[in-house]
């Protein structure tokens, strides 16, 4: 089997689920499925006794917090097959989701060891833990951890840095399901320590606006992207008919078995605050006695999921709960055979906490009813009314099983809102909510467990219904909810927000007909806040209050407050980012953007902020060290109502002006500061760019340089000095100087645009040195160097080489009466572009029959005596100290190349082994144009025709060899040499003459040697 995958984990089981094998044989397979702990191979059988025919199955009997691996067999008549892949470790619990990716990290300068690194939070998170940071020195490629613990939040300070090294960085989220998928990288940060927040991008681009070190700035409210919320509306929609899902879960033992809701509480909360679900009652709650009475029977019995030998039921809590926490449940059951009831069993022996429970060891395709009763601790209360008849037979198609737990709420005239628990079985696929005489609610498919239904009609009862939907379809409606009348109570209150005098923000609701057992309890979109570390509640008497800790973007959503004990009292509230902002207008002046520091032209200090909305009435004090300052010679400000920026300007800088400088702004009964933190090397760094900028505007009074002193290269690869001159006249005197030696001066000014250039040709190493100009008249001074030596002269020469190598033609192909010239020209060779020479994908070794050279602009290779060998790819490679440049010529169909050179074309063997006395006859052709002439060689040495060894050649194309009586003597190597003036090749063989005698003996003797030796 394979994409075997965990799809449900929870506390008391987890569902597995797989495709079959490609190759499944000529017969129907089945399954065993496997478990171990994590950390060993201790592999279990869990269904050993029958395999499963679906490929999905649940266990149970897991061990709640133990981490386990799944793995499964196919099964047939022919044998077991090979286990699938393991899964994953998976912890018995709740599952999870692993987080997805941060969004973009933003490194920014804090100080000069650390950097405060920011991200975009991983998005639809459940139980996030926190994040890990780290750090990588650029181009190094190796990550350090910059916290030890997950840290919360989307901003963290990385300390330990080192100063002037540039850093990248990147982010990853954890869960109790593991660590996400890295996010991006960062861009890369040089460490130095932070101007101030939005200095002026001219000055420090990359400044962040994250408080941190010596640089901090404080006060107003930040905007978000809105929270978008769905519209329902009541809509006609034709019934589905109901379905039920597939797959059975098999056991080890025959015994029931407790199961519990496939997701989290979300929706109601626990016992002892629950509130009573199902219909809404006219009369007024009565008052509880201080004695515990037993709970009232649980109805709405319901079966969630069936299979082969047994069910899955569901049920809806008790209306009354008797005062006191429902401490579980007892289930029975009986068959059902022709329509006549038999006798009642217990399902269970121990309660069950949980309103739902599967019932094992059922017989196949029979007929059931069931009852539940409740129990507390004054005892066990009424059973239920007798279900309906519920099949035992396993579910075969694929879409979910019914939603359960449906309850209303927060019922008023033309609206009430739907809570809702996911089914116990969801199919193949994650479903979906879809709310179905029925009428949809929706005309798409929800993800969310709740629905504000709108556009009811005051005084006309419903009643409810809601039915999942994946891929495979839409599946069994759940139990109703209702009838409800549509209808807001006389004395139905509302959550209300409040704002007290030290701005804190909260929300508020009050009941008036609370009992003595009622409690209030507060969720955030319909899962509980209890835990939330954001949020604070109180509640004294029929009041309760819920305060934001800081009212920020992660709060928004619908907050509901619900009274238990009632008749379904409750009211809910809605803060999307509109609401957040119209909260925040009524406590703070938002913030547009914080307090900043910018370097005017001449020198000059602006302090700037801009609020989002000033009225004409907005006032604003500027502190300086916990002292007011006010308008005169020192400081200019100003404020534009309508813009909402408010300004602060310094002509100079001066030591006494380090420290703290704050706007606080009065606007009505809203405040708002921004503060903005200059001391130490940050105030230094500050003043010196003030001074820098003072020193350069009286520079520019003057001849000046409006771009220093650069190089390039030309596309004829020659090196051009350039600058560009500004502010001159007639009488400005331009000088070129080289190692403070005069080399040009410009007396025309016959530039263009200002750009004043010296051209270099075929620079080369004696062109290295320093390199200056200078500008000079009455009105004052400016010079700009350039240094070309050690690096600097490095980096030039490589991009001189960069373009010689791009100069280079195409290789062409020459023959010469040697052999063959391959060849390319550039502009100019200097040493420093270092040719490589290959063949067929090998470095070419030059000997002296393949040589490389350059002559003038020409960079060759020359090939003599070439052979068909020679024949293939040739590349020839420019390296420039960064990168190769490649030309490429194929020599494969360049007959030519070879076609009128002298050569062998066969006919010659490479050994010949003959018999003394015997004739010795070679025959072999040969080639080339104009004919070629032959000779020969025997062990290296002119062998001459004679009447022992006759030697013709006829017709230029054929060559005889003829030994009449070979000899002992004419044992040796005899090469063919043919040769005209396109070149020459020999052709070698080797002749071995024997004596049949000498052969015998030797035979004789070896033989006798083995037989010593083995003896």
């Amino acid at each position: 089997p394979y994409y075997l995958s965990v799809t449900e984990a929870t506390r008391s089981y987890v569902v597995l689920s797989w495709k079959p094998p490609g190759q499944r044989g000529h017969e129907g397979i089945m399954y065993f499925v496997e478990k171990c702990d994590a950390g060993t191979e201790n592999w279990q059988r869990v269904n050993t006794e029958l395999p499963v025919k679906s490929p999905r199955f649940a266990l149970f009997d897991l061990a709640e917090g133990k981490s386990y691996r799944f793995r499964v067999r196919c099964s047939n008549s022919a044998g077991i097959g090979e286990p699938s892949e393991a899964t994953e470790v998976t912890v018995v619990g709740d599952k999870l989701d692993i987080p997805k990716a941060p969004g973009k990290i933003i490194p920014s300068r804090n100080t000069d060891t650390s950097v405060v690194v920011s991200w975009e939070e991983s998005k639809d998170v459940t139980e996030l833990v926190g994040y890990y940071i780290e750090s990588s020195v650029l181009g190094s490629g190796k990550w350090e951890p910059c916290n030890n613990n997950p840290v919360k939040g989307s901003r963290f300070t990385c300390h330990g840095l080192v100063t002037g090294q540039s850093y990248i960085f990147r982010v990853r989220a954890v869960n109790a399901a593991g660590l996400s998928e890295y996010s991006q990288d960062s861009e890369a940060i040089e460490v130095k320590a932070a101007i101030g927040k939005a200095v002026s991008p001219d000055l420090w681009p990359q400044l962040s606006d994250v408080p941190g070190g010596l640089t901090d700035s404080r006060g107003g409210m930040h905007g978000a992207p809105p929270a978008t919320f769905q519209k329902d509306a009541l809509l006609t929609s034709k019934p589905n008919k109901p379905s039920v899902p597939s797959s059975p879960p098999s056991l080890d033992h025959p015994e029931v078995s407790k199961v519990s809701e496939t997701v989290q509480e979300e929706l109601t909360p626990s016992p002892q605050k629950a509130a009573p679900q199902g219909q809404s009652k006219s009369d007024p709650p009565k008052k509880k006695k201080d004695l515990v009475a037993a709970p009232s029977p649980p109805y709405d019995i319901t079966c969630l999921e069936s299979f082969r030998d047994s069910m899955v039921l569901g049920w809806k809590q008790p209306d009354k709960t008797g005062g006191a926490e429902i401490s579980g449940y007892y289930v029975n059951y009986r068959e059902v055979v022709g329509g006549v009831p038999g006798k009642w069993k217990e399902a269970n022996i121990k309660a069950v906490s949980e309103a739902a429970y599967k019932i094992s060891d059922l017989k196949e395709n029979m007929v059931y009813q069931f009852q539940v009763a409740a129990m507390n601790i004054a005892g066990l209360g009424a059973p239920s009314a007798v279900s309906e008849c519920f099949k035992c037979e396993e579910w075969t198609i694929a879409v979910p099983g019914p939603p359960h737990s449906l309850k209303y709420s927060e019922v008023r005239k033309n609206s009430l809102v739907l809570q809702w628990k996911p089914p116990v079985y969801s199919g193949r696929t994650p479903a979906n909510a879809k709310d179905d005489q029925w009428r949809g609610l929706n005309e798409a498919a929800i993800k969310n467990k709740y629905l504000k239904v709108q556009g009811l009609k005051e005084g006309v009862s419903y009643v409810f219904r809601v039915r999942a939907i994946n891929q495979a379809g839409v599946g069994k409606p759940s139990d109703l909810a209702g009838p409800v009348v549509a209808e807001t109570r006389p004395g139905t209150k509302e959550v209300v927000v409040n704002v007290d005098d030290d701005g804190v923000i909260s929300l508020n609701f009050e009941c008036d007909q609370m009992t003595p057992k009622s409690e209030f309890t507060w969720s955030k979109d319909y899962v509980s806040t209890e835990d939330s570390p954001r949020l604070e509640v109180e509640s004294k008497g029929n009041k309760t209050k819920m305060t934001f800790k800081d009212l920020g973007t992660d709060d928004l959503g619908i907050y509901s407050c619900d009274v238990t004990d009632t008749d379904g009292i409750a009211s809910s509230y809605l803060i999307d980012e509109e609401g957040k902002f119209k909260i925040s207008l009524l406590t703070t002046v938002p913030a547009k953007s914080e307090l900043a520091v910018e370097i005017l032209e001449k020198g000059q200090v602006r302090f700037w902020m801009q609020a989002e909305k000033l009225s004409g009435n907005a006032k604003v004090n500027y502190i300086f060290n916990e002292k007011e300052i006010f308008e005169g010679p020192k400081y200019k400000m100003h404020i534009d109502r309508n813009t909402g920026i408010i300004e602060m300007f310094m002509e100079k800088l001066q030591d006494e002006d380090e420290g703290t400088y704050t706007f606080q702004i009065q606007d009505g009964k809203a405040t708002g500061h921004s503060t903005l933190v200059l001391i130490g090397d940050v105030y230094k760094k500050l003043q010196k760019e003030a001074e820098f900028q003072r020193q350069e505007w009286i520079r520019k009074q003057g001849p000046h340089f409006a771009e220093y002193l650069s190089w390039e290269v030309t596309g004829e690869c020659n090196v051009l000095l350039k600058c560009k001159v500004a502010n001159i006249k007639k009488e400005t005197h331009i000088v070129w100087y080289k190692d403070e030696r005069e080399i040009s001066v410009d007396e025309k000014h016959d530039f263009k645009d200002g750009i004043c250039t010296l051209l270099i040709t075929e620079f080369s190493k004696k062109d290295a040195g320093f390199y200056e100009v200078i500008l000079k008249d009455d009105r004052g001074k400016d010079k700009s160097r350039l240094k070309l030596v050690d690096e600097a002269f490095k980096e030039l020469m490589t991009e001189v080489c960069r373009k010689i190598a791009l100069s280079a033609t195409d290789l062409k192909i020459q023959s010469t009466a040697e052999g063959i010239r391959l060849y390319s020209f550039v502009t100019y060779y200097v040493d420093d572009l270092k040719v490589n020479w290959s063949h067929n994908g090998t470095g070419i070794k030059y000997t002296d029959r393949v040589k490389s050279g350059v002559t003038g602009e020409q960079i060759w290779l020359q090939i003599n005596e070439p052979t068909p060998n020679d024949k293939g790819k040739y590349v020839m490679e420019l390296f420039d100290g960064k990168t190769g440049h490649q030309k490429t010529v194929d020599l494969s169909g360049q007959d030519a190349c070879f076609a009128d050179r002298a050569r062998v074309l066969g006919g010659l063997p490479d050994v010949v082994t003959i018999q003394e006395g015997k004739a010795l006859n070679l025959t072999c052709n040969v080639w080339g144009d104009p004919t070629p002439e032959v000779s020969w060689l025997k062990n290296e040495k002119p062998l001459v025709s004679s009447d022992h060894c006759s030697l013709k050649y006829e017709s230029g194309k054929i060559v005889y060899f003829a030994i009449m009586g070979v000899s002992t003597a004419d044992s040796g190597k005899y090469g063919l040499v043919v040769k005209n003036k396109f070149g020459s090749e020999i052709s070698d063989f080797t002749v071995s003459v024997f004596i049949p005698e000498e052969e015998a003996r030797k035979a004789v003797s070896e033989s006798q040697k083995g037989n010593k030796k083995s003896k």
